[in-house]
């Protein structure tokens, strides 16, 4: 009788990527799956692992058929079946990691929101489909090239523009304005081709307005929203909804750039220039260049639009990788609100001699006067407060704490005094006499928000005065005539739009010490435009700035392209991004000198520096500051090197903290 062996039972093995956020750990881990978990280990699945000693977290990444590794240590537990990772997600997770120089596990905590068990055990309430009742006209619909974008949405293209909306002010039937009626139009058409549509915005106000626009076509409750005011149970019940395919369109902030819809057909991002977008913590993405990434990856559209532009909008412009979808300059400026400079000419400067170096200048104040008689008037100030910064009367100094060193400001008291009081440390100060001549006299290079106001009382008697900035923000006026001051991004909206708008402090806003100061400038200056009556309806708009610069040409014009294409080439000529590829490291003197020896950058790459950067308030550790930069081209190789050199610093235990940026929002 003979026998025959019987085949050894193949083993469940699972690919896990661990909670664990050193460098030199940046991988996936197998391990097996006991026969009691076969059931719910699924990928997706969050799961515990034993790792170097201790239980860590993680998510299930694959089901591989075979393992480099003879003997694996079992899953400790399988804390949820859910399947909240997907395919799509984990490859766009491991894009955005490499791309920035980080871990993988740093992007899956962007990604993946923590666990509510009670929302995850409980019956999920019906999610209606959307059903449009009627799509806008116009918007993006009379943008050139917007019709065969539309179209190519209903028949599943996978196009990528950029649209520039026009900053005018109009509203619908139901109070949306020229950009979300046009991502009502581009959500309408990849819904009819039976696509997932996403809308990225800066912030949860932006999110409410942009639900609202969608709601009214598509129906009460078909529209996810994710941001993080939702609160930990109704986040996770919607990211819940789009991982199940329950949700078909969401609109969030920047953290749904991640969200796993299914069978995802278009993204749409509005206004990619605003700073919510850059994440502030590790590995530093920003929205735009993930959405970028998903479109890359995932079969779908993409959309960016804003009523400015981007030097990394231009370059994707200029390189072919986005289509331009914007009318000329002269059509623009025929439909949006006449934008002028208060010393602008000759003429004007014999009119009023003092216009150049007073900061309300004559025709600011003939525009707020003509405006009133209409309307609300908006006054754009930089910065909110009473004296956001002082300095001496005499010597111009500035006025610096005795115990920190910190900048000084004024605060208005409810009994009409002032009190100065360091922004570092808090310390009030009774009296101060300036240390290089001698002089108790103060001015003021920078005037908030409040101060403005008051002087705007003085000069219009009677007139009702709102401000909105810092903490109180304001989300709309009426239609009766007031003054409005308030800082950019706070403007509340006027239900029939603005009879005039002033733009104050034009030079402070340019001359920040920053490398996106002009196009940031643009970008509120065209933002508070869109705000304004046309011109047709009576609607003004005056700047008070240097009337020279580019910024402010680009603004009478309203050409941000040209304005654009201009800064990205004096980027390419300097060496600065996006036109080359930079990364930024920061940390202690002895890290940064010992980072720079471990790292092996491309032979192509060009460092500069150490320098030391000005301290972050009293009693800071002095950081100090690597560039190193390359060409576009080397871009990967650039992060890769970042990357290795971090990897190394880990495995070593080297000690002192570095923070490694790839292609940084802010230089200054």
């Amino acid at each position: 009788m003979t026998t025959t062996d019987a085949p050894a039972p193949t083993r469940r093995i699972a690919r896990v990527a661990l909670d664990v956020h050193l460098p030199h750990l940046d991988r996936f881990f197998d391990y097996a799956v006991p026969e009691a978990m076969a059931d719910a280990a699924v990928v997706g699945a969050r799961v515990r692992a034993r790792f170097a000693g201790r239980t860590v977290d993680g998510f299930i990444v694959e089901l591989p058929d075979d393992s480099a590794v003879e003997r694996l240590s079992p899953l400790s537990r399988v804390v949820s079946s859910e399947p909240v990772l997907d395919a799509h997600q984990i490859a766009l997770i491991r894009a955005v990691a490499d791309h920035c120089a980080g871990a993988f596990a740093d992007v899956m905590r962007l990604a993946v929101p923590p666990r509510h068990a009670a929302t995850e055990a409980a019956e999920q309430h019906p999610w209606p489909a959307p059903e449009p009742s009627y799509v806008p006209s116009g918007a993006l619909e009379d943008a050139p090239g917007g019709p065969r974008f539309l179209e190519a949405l209903r028949r599943g293209g996978r196009l990528r523009a950029h649209w520039q909306v026009p900053p005018r002010f109009f509203t619908d039937r139901d109070g949306a304005d020229d950009w979300r009626r046009g991502f009502v139009q581009a959500c309408v058409a990849a819904l009819d081709a039976h696509r997932g549509v996403l809308v990225l915005v800066p912030d949860v106000h932006d999110v409410r307005r942009m639900r609202d626009a969608l709601t009214a076509c598509l129906g009460d409750g078909c529209v996810a929203e994710l941001h993080s005011e939702s609160g930990p149970a109704a986040r996770y019940r919607t990211y819940l909804a789009a991982s199940r395919g329950r949700a078909r369109v969401m609109v969030g902030t920047r953290g749904a750039c991640y969200a796993p819809l299914h069978d995802l057909g278009l993204i749409c991002l509005w206004d990619d220039g605003d700073d919510l977008f850059a994440e502030p913590r590790a590995p530093y993405p920003h929205a735009r260049d993930v959405a970028a990434l998903r479109a890359a990856a995932e079969p779908c559209a993409l959309l960016y639009a804003s009523y400015a532009r981007s030097c990394e909008i231009e370059r994707w412009v200029e390189s072919g990788w986005l289509v331009p979808l914007a009318s000329p300059a002269a059509t623009t400026r025929r439909v949006c609100a006449v934008v002028r400079v208060a010393a602008d000419s000759d003429e004007e400067l014999r009119r009023d001699p003092l216009a150049s170096a007073v900061r309300i200048p004559r025709r600011a104040f003939e525009t707020i006067r003509a405006g009133l008689a209409s309307g609300p008037v908006l006054v754009q100030v930089p910065r909110s407060g009473y004296l956001a910064a002082l300095a001496c009367a005499d010597c111009r100094a500035p006025v610096r704490c005795r115990g920190c060193n910190g900048p000084v400001r004024a605060d208005r008291l409810p009994d009409g005094g002032r009190r100065l009081s360091c922004r570092w440390c808090g310390r009030t100060m009774t009296s101060w006499q300036c240390p290089r001549c001698g002089s108790a006299r103060l001015r003021a290079p920078l005037v908030g928000s409040r101060r403005t106001a008051e002087e705007l009382g003085r000069a219009f008697p009677g007139v009702v005065l709102v401000d909105s900035s810092g903490q109180t923000v304001r989300e709309s006026v009426g239609e009766t005539p007031a003054l409005v001051v308030a800082t950019p991004g706070a403007e509340p909206v006027a239900r029939a739009g603005y009879a005039a708008a002033v733009l104050l402090d034009g030079s402070l806003m340019l001359g920040r010490a920053d490398l996106r100061a002009a196009e940031e400038a643009l970008r509120r200056w065209l933002a508070a435009v869109a705000l304004v009556r046309p011109a047709a309806e009576g609607g003004s708009v005056c700047l008070v700035g240097p009337p020279q610069d580019a910024p402010v040409q680009a603004l009478v014009r309203l050409d941000p392209a040209g304005f654009a294409a201009r800064e990205l080439a004096q980027r390419a000529e300097a060496g600065l991004p996006p036109a080359t590829a930079m990364c930024a490291v920061e940390g202690p003197e002895r890290v940064i000198t010992d980072f720079a020896r471990l790292a092996a950058w491309p032979e192509c790459a060009e460092v500069l520096g150490r320098v030391e950067l000005p301290p972050s308030g009293p009693g800071a550790e002095p950081l100090w500051r690597l560039l190193v930069r390359a060409p576009r081209r080397a871009g990967g190789e650039l992060a890769a090197a970042a990357k290795k050199a971090l990897a190394v610093r880990s495995a070593h235990k080297e000690p002192g903290a570095v923070r490694v940026r790839i292609d940084p929002v802010d230089l200054s």
